[in-house]
């Protein structure tokens, strides 16, 4: 594991100096997290274009249907390991349900879904569609990740309260002068 991290940090080394903040472990986790949600995505998009939805002749309508399948679908899946992998030292309070976190999540990766969807109907009009999609989901990850980083996932501040001022009502634990 030494070894891979080593190799991780030289190629990180080689970024330039903004991208070098963002490529550390989460941003690697989110990339592996991404990388499943990308097979997902285009193992449904395949499925329904091809087989699930072939009864809708019109290729455009078929291809809306089946953008909106696997994004949702992947979208789903990146949701579930992002917060059990990349995000999981972010706890939540426990009256935040997963239900309002994904909200949150869907919210925050909006753009990166429109992204998606937009630059992958445009590219297929002079690239195979699966090939259009990769490189839509490749554009849109970066904003993905700095959406859910800074407003899904992001640090909960603390409350910290001032510590009260001892009054002379305010009696020492019993043993505080038992001790010699």
């Amino acid at each position: 594991m030494s070894t891979l991290r080593s190799l991780a940090e030289r190629l990180i080394s080689r970024l330039p100096p903004r991208l070098q903040v963002m490529a550390h472990w989460r941003f690697i986790k989110f990339g592996a997290v991404g990388a499943s949600g990308t097979v997902i995505n285009i193992a449904v998009l395949y499925l329904a274009q091809e087989f699930l939805l072939r009864r809708i002749e019109d290729f455009h309508s078929r291809l809306n249907y089946s953008i909106a399948l696997a994004i949702t679908l992947a979208t789903i899946s990146n949701f579930y390991w992002n917060r059990r992998l990349t995000w999981r030292d972010r706890q939540h309070e426990a009256h935040h349900s997963a239900l309002l976190l994904f909200f949150n999540y869907v919210m925050a990766a909006g753009l990166s879904i429109v992204i998606q969807s937009l630059l992958t109907k445009w590219l297929a009009l002079y690239l195979h569609y699966l090939v259009a999609n990769l490189v839509a989901i490749g554009v849109a990850s970066l904003s993905n990740f700095i959406a859910n980083d800074r407003l899904t996932f992001r640090r909960r501040r603390a409350i910290i309260q001032a510590p009260s001022a001892p009054s002379a009502t305010t009696t020492p634990p019993s043993d505080v002068h038992d001790k010699p």
